[in-house]
């Protein structure tokens, strides 16, 4: 790809190329390093216009219905091939990582699939090495986990609300990029999203958690202090990808002001990451009820129901 000649100006890794997957295109940010089996394209002004629609209900529920069927097959793979999938979901507050992790494990075996969503360290775990609390979630063969924010916590909130040392920090930028290596050659597929959401977006998305009781749990005043620190998670955001964007695992950057967009982009973009080929069972044949053979129920009244209230 050509280099856009530099105006003298630090450059802003903002610009857009498109990752085509099987069903849809992934919007990726330019800095990231891309998978050499996937052809890439500027994104076209038309193709930006496109996005300024929203998707249609029965156009979406219907695409993700047929990305279900993919992601149990791919399930199916992980479990007889024995492989093991790392994705970590990271990006800023309310950018759509939750909905896309959840739409992805809706179909899937919990006992394949699970979601790691670490709290905040303990006092204990604040003096172990760093990565040593996430070690214990890695999956074993026939597993695949998801992390909703991972080990990048030290290189964006931490860095951003001073919860780490600036030698603690460095440290974290030199030992990541092998860390992940070291994972990548013990045989673990690393795939990692950020999820990207524009200004106007995430205010909009705020919004809407403050005046939805049920949606509130979702922020915190962490939360809300990052909207005064908006250019400094921005330039955490930079140092962090200069630094970690590798060869091995490289960020894949999913444009999620559109949250259905972002949640069929993504996951159509992991299906090709993986190879993989179908191994669903195949249908099974319900036997027959066994017969009654004298058995005689309790009293319904020994038993406790819950209400019928509806």
């Amino acid at each position: 790809m050509t280099k856009k000649k530099s105006s003298g100006k630090k450059e802003m890794k903002e610009d857009a190329h498109l990752i085509n997957s099987p069903n849809h295109q992934l919007l990726i940010d330019s800095s990231s390093l891309q998978s050499p089996n996937i052809p890439q394209k500027l994104e076209t002004k038309k193709e930006k216009n496109k996005h300024e629609h929203p998707l249609d209900d029965k156009f979406y529920e219907s695409e993700l219905a047929k990305l279900h069927v993919e992601l149990v097959k791919l399930q199916e793979w992980i479990r007889a091939k024995g492989l093991k999938l790392v994705v970590i979901f990271e990006g800023r507050d309310a950018a759509g990582k939750g909905g896309t992790i959840k739409r992805i494990t809706e179909c899937l075996n919990p006992r394949i699939c699970r979601v790691v969503a670490l709290p905040a360290p303990t006092e204990r775990e604040k003096t172990q090495w760093y990565f040593q609390r996430y070690v214990a979630h890695l999956p074993a063969a026939g597993e695949m986990v998801l992390f909703d924010r991972s080990w990048y916590n030290r290189a964006g909130v931490e860095r951003v609300m001073g919860f780490c040392t600036e030698d603690e920090y460095r440290e974290f930028l030199r030992s990541c990029p092998e860390f992940e290596r070291m994972l990548v050659r013990s045989g673990i597929v690393l795939v990692k999203y950020w999820f990207s959401v524009s200004d106007e977006e995430q205010e909009r998305r705020f919004q809407d958690r403050i005046n939805d009781p049920t949606k509130r749990w979702k922020l915190s005043p962490i939360d809300l202090m990052s909207r005064t620190k908006w250019v400094e998670y921005s330039i955490a955001k930079d140092e962090m990808f200069k630094y970690t964007d590798i060869k091995q695992a490289p960020w894949y950057v999913v444009h999620s002001d559109d949250k259905k967009r972002a949640r069929l982009n993504c996951i159509s973009h992991l299906l090709s990451v993986i190879p993989y080929e179908d191994l669903t069972p195949e249908p099974m044949v319900l036997p027959p009820r066994q017969d009654d053979l004298g058995y005689v129920r309790p009293p319904i009244t020994d038993q406790t129901f819950v209400p019928e209230i509806y």
